[in-house]
């Protein structure tokens, strides 16, 4: 795939789909509507994180109601893109592709979770994750996105 035409699917991946990967996807789908598909998983799966839902919620994305997945419950494996937002999930989605046609991005994106101090300097951890991801994705694809609400 050129770096510069458009997938018509992509998976965000992460640790635990619970942080990066549902904020990436929540972007996404904000941005291109259904004129990409958009999921995400994780190499395990955890619960959504609060951090992730109050910082989502501050630019009006609900992720709430995320069901993280580890890669072994995606319905359907059939990718144009994999970006991978841990290293973790590139290793996992290196030898996932292996047999497929599908090309695999990594995007260094560090943890919030990871930042410690005070619920404001945690949150503002998260919200970097999240303003970065915005930044990249806008960056990354060519077609005019919708813009935020």
């Amino acid at each position: 795939m050129d770096e510069f035409q458009n997938p018509t699917s992509v998976l965000f991946a992460c640790t635990h789909n619970s942080i990066r990967s549902p904020m990436a996807e929540a972007i996404m789908r904000s941005l291109y509507g259904n004129r990409i598909y958009v999921t995400s998983a994780g190499v395990k799966a955890t619960e959504i994180d609060g951090f992730a839902i109050e910082v989502m919620d501050e630019i009006g994305l609900d992720v709430e109601n995320h069901l993280s997945r580890n890669f072994d419950e995606l319905e359907d494996t059939s990718f144009d893109l994999i970006i991978c937002l841990s290293k973790p999930a590139k290793s996992h989605a290196e030898e996932m592709t292996r047999t497929m046609h599908c090309a695999v991005e990594f995007w260094i994106t560090p943890d919030p979770s990871e930042v410690e101090g005070n619920r404001e300097m945690r949150l503002n951890a998260y919200r970097q994750v999240r303003d970065d991801l915005y930044q990249k994705i806008k960056s990354r694809f060519s077609t005019a996105p919708h813009p935020l609400v």
